[in-house]
């Protein structure tokens, strides 16, 4: 039966009872994470969320009463205990912070009962994520998770100091909101006042935040969630968390700069890495060409070779078809890997045509300098001299080629870079290399609307050298827009915004926006700018992602303390499920089945 707190008032979390404290008394509560009967003596290994300690209970030191209560005592039983904290007799635990003591129990309390848990409460679980997910709450539990959201805590908190010194004004924007098509899918919210009517949960702050800029706010932060209607992997969920913020009276440069310094701080004073500035910066074309993504891995070379020019008369028709075409001819050289079996190789294969490619050119080159390859008996001695020459390959090299148009040759290579180098365990988690990306392509043509969309949002500002092409090459023109990205992963992104009318009328005509649609869709926003709208520019972290990386993890469910599942469904409260009648007719909202 559990017992009352009445009278008792815990005096230290278990962690924070240190070898200083021998001989004090002091009320620790927690979970029972073991329990030993060894007869005379009871070992307890108790749990909060700081760590573990040892509780000894023994006859003579205890009451007669509550040593038969220690002896029932079992896994996931909340206790308080009150004791003195002495030197342990036993031989000092090197695994725990509090190895060198243990406290002598003088008094215990059963403050809850527990039923045996459905599977272990234990760092690195190998329990299934489904079941673990369900019962989510004993999942927390782990001290691996705990630390994740307490990592994820410090860095919201320390966050909030920096922008503030930096002069940040937090404000909250809306949750109910106009749904505007552009982007993602929304999640619809409907309104029972405004019959057939409908919310949009945000997908971002970002008109608000605009708009904050025109009514002078000069620098507005937010740790907000957001919300996307879309298909989830590891690094995505139907909601998650954003850093955002926007500033006036900037350039890139300036954005760039408080963001450095932030991340700088963050690494620093919650996981003690040394985060050198200033951060790298590189092209979108720089990135595509060197390492076929727009957010690349920096942590290992690998990188992407064109070798159009070398291979464009050759006798091998699936390279020189190619370039007629068009398209371009690249390579990679996995350097020392020339004994790749060969089942490996077909392995990759494969995998490179799941990302589009018709197939996978290969060729080992033998430390005696001889050649195994796919295509080597259609090029003469001489070609395929200058192809390793020009792949920088020597003998022990395998190098791989993709021949297409370039979108898929980048799309191919760069993504069977990091599979190799998944393979060749070159992906050290320890390892945190930074990169800014810049000057992104402002548009990207949707063959499926049969127009231009914008690559970051309407309101993104052109390169000034580049407005001319809008009339002439929309697709050429550059965006000064910039993300930050780590070991491969973009942690956030921004831009600056369009602050002048012609301009932002530009981009709507681009877009294919007649001026009706633009003011129907961003009227607010259109409107405010014809009252004094300054430079402005912004940035977004995705939280998640980042607290991912920070604690060396795979997923962002390890770092999310309810999240969702790839359906976007929640194993433990079972939503999204069906509601009463009564409440949709409240909102006169009818279910049709899909057939």
């Amino acid at each position: 039966m559990a017992e009352s707190m009445k009278g008792l008032h815990r005096s230290h979390r278990c962690t924070e009872v240190t070898k200083a404290m021998t001989g004090e008394k002091v009320t620790v509560m927690g979970w029972v994470q073991k329990s030993r009967n060894k007869g005379s003596i009871i070992f307890v290994d108790l749990r909060d969320r700081s760590g573990l300690l040892q509780i000894i209970f023994e006859e003579g030191d205890i009451s007669h009463e509550d040593f038969a209560k220690a002896e029932k005592l079992r896994s996931e039983f909340v206790i308080a205990v009150e004791g003195k904290v002495e030197l342990r007799s036993g031989g000092v635990n090197e695994n725990i912070v509090t190895g060198e003591i243990e406290v002598i129990a003088e008094s215990l309390r059963i403050l809850s009962e527990a039923d045996t848990p459905p599977f272990p409460i234990e760092e690195n679980s190998k329990t299934k994520e489904d079941l673990r997910l369900k019962y989510r709450y004993l999942d927390l539990r782990r001290p691996d998770l705990q630390n994740n959201l307490i990592m994820r805590s410090k860095v919201a908190t320390l966050t909030r100091q920096f922008l503030s010194e930096e002069g940040f004004l937090e404000i909250e924007t809306p949750m109910l909101t106009k749904s505007t098509p552009e982007g993602a899918r929304d999640y619809l919210v409907p309104s029972r006042v405004h019959p057939g009517n409908f919310y949009a949960l945000p997908q971002s702050p970002q008109i608000f935040k605009q708009l904050l800029m025109c009514s002078g706010y000069d620098r507005y932060f937010q740790i907000v969630k957001c919300f996307r209607d879309e298909d989830l992997r590891a690094d995505r969920q139907p909601e998650f968390t954003q850093i955002d913020m926007e500033l006036s009276f900037v350039d890139v440069d300036d954005v760039i700069g408080v963001n450095e310094r932030l991340l700088s701080r963050m690494f620093k004073e919650t996981i003690g890495v040394e985060v050198p500035l200033p951060i790298q910066r590189m092209t979108y074309k720089e990135a595509m060409e060197r390492f076929g993504s727009d957010k690349p891995d920096i942590r290992f070379g690998m990188e992407l070779k064109d070798v159009s020019d070398t291979v464009r008369t050759s006798g091998f028709s699936v390279f020189t078809d190619a370039i007629k075409n068009g398209g371009s001819v690249r390579g990679i050289n996995a350097e020392g890997q020339a004994e790749m079996p060969r089942k490996k190789i077909d392995a990759l294969v494969q995998f490179a045509k799941d990302f589009g490619a018709k197939g996978l050119a290969y060729l080992s080159i033998n430390t005696d300098g001889t050649y195994k390859s796919s295509f080597a008996k259609f090029m003469t001695e001489e070609e395929l001299k200058a192809l390793t020459e020009k792949m920088q390959a020597k003998p022990g090299d395998l190098l791989f080629f993709a021949a297409d148009e370039d979108d898929i040759v980048f799309d191919v290579l760069g993504n069977l870079r990091l599979e190799l180098a998944r393979g060749l365990d070159l992906l050290k988690k320890d390892e945190y290399k930074f990169l800014w990306v810049t000057e992104f392509p402002l548009l990207e043509y949707s063959k499926e609307e049969g127009r231009y969309t914008a690559k970051h949002h309407p309101f993104t500002m052109p390169m000034e050298e580049d407005l001319e092409l809008l009339n002439t090459h929309p697709e050429k023109v550059r965006a000064k827009a910039y993300d930050i990205v780590l070991n491969g992963t973009e942690i956030g992104g921004g831009s600056v915004r369009i602050y002048q009318n012609n301009v932002q009328e530009k981009m709507f005509e681009v877009l294919g926006f007649t001026k009706e649609e633009a003011y129907d869709r961003f009227g607010f926003l259109l409107n405010a700018f014809k009252y004094g709208v300054p430079p402005h520019a912004g940035l977004a972290y995705g939280l998640d992602r980042l607290i991912m990386l920070m604690a060396q993890e795979d997923s962002i469910r390890d770092v999310i303390a309810f999240p969702k599942v790839k359906d976007a469904s929640c194993l433990m409260t079972e939503a999204p499920n069906v509601v009463d009648e009564k409440q949709l007719q409240e909102l006169g909202i009818g279910i049709t089945e899909n057939k």
